[in-house]
């Protein structure tokens, strides 16, 4: 269990939580002289373990190299990054590798589901190529969670963009993986259908103790998380918990986001 000092505009706050992910002195450098780009600038950033995080900034500001390298699929130039205990910063590819598909849930904006696949083989597609088998109650869960019980023999082309995602999430889900990472899991679905994914990721935390953390430009699906934590030419800039739209909206403009 770790103590965790989180600032926020109001006074700071202690709050014990054990720790998910984290990096120190992260730094991602893309590019040399003048076409150098620094994405990540000595980051230092916790997230704690069932918490929902969002991590937001303009275009540029290093939120998806954060992820990235915090997710194992990108490496810092220096700094330090930790899935729980384990420090992933030096790791090889087959430790990644691993790494990920056993303890790393992911939700990408693109879906990226096997076409050939039905819905459930999409699910459990992780835990087959890690040669598992799923806890049967909690995949029922999670299945009932993101409300597929009739479409899990369906292919993707047979499922609409908002099905298509639940079955990405509930994909995520399905081993119980330690912390989840969503680039933009939204983007690509209309209101209605990208309220339903966020709901179902809220509700994945708040009553199966999951972990997520993901990266979003938009303050409505920023509001669905516990903390949204800001970034701005590589560097956190501040952070928000318990975050509403116009919260978020005035943080932004304060940033100058």
């Amino acid at each position: 269990m770790t103590l965790l000092l989180e600032t926020t505009p109001s006074p700071a706050r202690v709050v014990e939580a054990p720790i998910a992910a984290q990096a120190r002195g992260a730094v991602k450098v893309y590019g040399s002289g003048d076409t150098e780009v620094v994405a990540l600038d000595s980051v230092d950033v916790d997230f704690a373990a069932a918490q929902f995080t969002a991590i937001m900034g303009p275009s540029g500001s290093g939120k998806s190299t954060l992820m990235h390298c915090m997710a194992g699929l990108d490496s810092l130039d220096s700094g330090q990054v930790k899935i729980g205990d384990t420090d992933i910063s030096g790791a090889g590819d087959r430790d990644l590798t691993l790494l990920r598909r056993d303890r790393i849930g992911f939700i990408f904006q693109s879906f990226n589901l096997v076409p050939t696949l039905s819905a459930i083989e999409n699910i459990t597609l992780p835990l087959d190529l890690a040669g598992t088998k799923p806890d049967q109650a909690w995949l029922d869960g999670v299945i009932d969670t993101v409300g597929l019980g009739e479409r899990l023999t369906h292919r993707p082309s047979e499922l609409s963009g908002g099905q298509q995602q639940r079955v990405a999430v509930a994909r995520a889900l399905a081993s119980r993986p330690e912390i989840i990472f969503a680039d933009e899991p939204t983007g690509n679905l209309d209101s209605h259908s990208g309220a339903e994914i966020l709901e179902f990721m809220r509700h994945a935390v708040r009553e199966h103790g999951q972990t997520i953390v993901m990266v979003t430009h938009d303050p409505v699906a920023a509001s669905y998380s516990d903390r949204v934590v800001f970034l701005t030419d590589g560097r956190i800039t501040d952070q928000l918990f318990d975050p509403t739209p116009d919260t978020v909206l005035d943080q932004m403009r304060e940033l100058g986001h």
